[in-house]
């Protein structure tokens, strides 16, 4: 009976030291999990601040030099002597204010003028690039066949029925750049390209980690909202990256395109002018 219970005590040691020596494999992994990740952020958050300060030192030397160039315009421009500010003074009294050349002051003023800013020029180029930028363009759509009335209006039905239509999901992209929220659209699609891939792993894992550069990265000017579940969900499936490695995402913006961006879509101008036929592709 000793025997046996000695046997017994040594057993259940050996069974504890490989019950923690399994344990602190996966802690291990966990770890080299972690700090694969990390450098990943780190790597990522040099290369954009980098950049940052590049296009800062430009953006820097464009405005010295147009500053020195504007001074030395205004310098030449000013006259040298009191005589000749008297003749242009002169000038101007003896111009009537409906004539021509009173006329050419508004049209040809410039927003570095400060006396005919209302009238400048420059403000309605500004004011019709501004205008652009809101507005939908439908003009210069993909090599999509045009929809019918009754499939357009179909889209009013369901959510799923307008993202099957390739003419529906170009509108509502459309509409959700109108509205500065067009990267959600853009992360779908790319989620959807990316399933195509199933034979070539080089190119699943290239694709994958250019659309987390793109629409996961707290760096990235297109990065589409997402809970931490999910982040936690991507950042495991990124270490061994799949064709549907950003599945959790994906479903989780289609959603959030779904209950917000939808109903705004259906009450939009541009459906409106779609369901009685006023654009067509």
């Amino acid at each position: 009976m000793p025997i046996i219970k000695s046997k017994l005590k040594l057993a259940s040691k050996k069974a504890e030291l490989v019950e923690l020596n399994i344990e602190k494999s996966r802690l291990n992994d966990c770890i080299k999990i972690a700090e694969s990740i990390v450098d990943f952020a780190l790597n990522r958050q040099n290369q954009a601040i980098g950049t940052g300060s590049n296009y800062y030192k430009q953006a820097s030397n464009q405005i010295n030099m147009s500053t020195y160039s504007n001074r030395e315009n205004s310098s030449n421009a000013e006259p040298s002597t009191a005589t000749n500010r008297n003749q242009s003074r002169q000038q101007q009294l003896d111009t009537p204010p409906n004539s021509p050349e009173s006329s050419d002051h508004g049209s040809k003023a410039c927003c570095f003028c400060w006396c005919c800013c209302c009238s400048c020029s420059c403000l309605t180029v500004r004011n019709e690039e501004t205008r652009s930028s809101n507005s939908i363009d439908i003009k210069n759509a993909p090599n999509i066949e045009p929809p019918s009335l009754e499939e357009i209006k179909s889209w009013s039905d369901s959510f799923d029925k307008l993202m099957q239509s390739p003419a529906g999901r170009y509108y509502f992209r459309e509409f959700l750049r109108s509205e500065y929220s067009e990267e959600n659209m853009l992360f779908w699609m790319a989620c959807e390209e990316l399933k195509t891939e199933q034979q070539n792993p080089q190119i699943v894992e290239e694709k994958a980690r250019l659309i987390y550069e793109d629409y996961i990265s707290i760096l990235s000017p297109k990065e589409v909202s997402l809970d931490s579940r999910v982040r936690e969900i991507i950042n495991r499936n990124m270490v061994d990256p799949s064709p549907y490695t950003f599945d959790e995402a994906q479903l989780q913006i289609y959603t959030l395109m779904h209950r917000d961006s939808y109903p705004r879509f259906l009450n939009s101008p541009i459906y409106k002018k779609l369901c009685v036929g006023e654009i067509r592709l």
